[in-house]
């Protein structure tokens, strides 16, 4: 099957799919999620795949939503509609990565940011460049954490650290993020697909249903508490999107000048 928005290639039990939207920093939209959802529902059957690989093409791993094609952020009722079936799909995404039976290891090659961020650290293992940035930033266009951040940062680094992190907008080197405990590795640009690949063969020797098994016990308690995670974000989000801070966040960031929030 061809893909339009990502690509996927399989070798040695691997399979790599890679974002690869590059001029525009990868960032999704709906068909690009359509797609992982689909590559992620075919890699989980697949017994000739025993790890995945989850990176993005040229400098960024993924900036996120497609801002210029959500524009019912700043009004538009149809593009609004498309903005609630993307949330629902960025769910179905990171849900995925959560719930297939094999370990996902994130190559990180640059900026992850937004929802990018999220499906960074949906992954079970992070290997990031030295260079890579991690940005939690929708507070700085008048939105709520979406994609299941709420729940990731506030597990692996605790409630205040996150808040203070979702609040400001706080933008995470990769130095920081391993101290945090965010990440597992962090090498050289040069390197970084290459430690995943390493990482991920070394998983695909490991004893398959064994390591479904692990997943499925670390998940067992998780997943659901992801879910209402996920539900809560979604609802916030909607809520978010109508409001006046909202459109004012998005048409600044377009329009590449300071946002002047009102609180309405």
């Amino acid at each position: 099957m061809e893909y339009n928005t990502v690509r996927f290639e399989k070798s040695e039990h691997v399979a790599t799919i890679t974002l690869n939207r590059p001029d525009n920093m990868n960032t999704y939209n709906p068909a690009m999620l359509n797609e992982l959802v689909s590559i992620l529902q075919e890699t989980a059957t697949d017994d000739g795949v025993r790890a995945v690989i989850l990176t993005g093409a040229g400098r960024a791993f993924s900036a996120g939503a497609d801002v210029k094609g959500f524009e019912g952020l700043i009004g538009l009722q149809k593009e609004r509609a498309e903005n609630q079936d993307a949330l629902k799909l960025l769910n179905h995404v990171v849900l995925a990565i959560r719930q297939i039976p094999k370990p996902v290891v994130a190559a990180v090659n640059g900026v992850a940011a937004g929802g990018g961020a999220n499906l960074v650290l949906a992954c079970d293992m992070i290997v990031a460049s030295e260079k890579a940035k991690l940005a939690e930033n929708f507070i700085n266009i008048g939105l709520v954490p979406d994609g299941g951040g709420t729940y990731f940062l506030q597990e692996r680094i605790g409630y205040h650290r996150a808040a203070e992190i979702f609040f400001t907008g706080k933008i995470l080197t990769a130095p920081e993020a391993l101290n945090l405990g965010l990440y597992n590795r962090v090498v050289p640009v040069d390197e970084v697909l290459n430690t995943a690949r390493d990482m991920a063969r070394e998983l695909a020797q490991k004893p398959p249903l064994a390591i479904a098994a692990g997943k499925a016990v670390l998940n067992r308690e998780a997943v659901p508490r992801l879910k209402a995670f996920l539900e809560d974000e979604a609802r916030n989000q909607r809520i978010m999107v109508g409001t006046q801070d909202a459109r004012e966040g998005m048409t600044a960031f377009l329009e590449k000048r300071r946002p002047n929030f009102i609180g309405k």
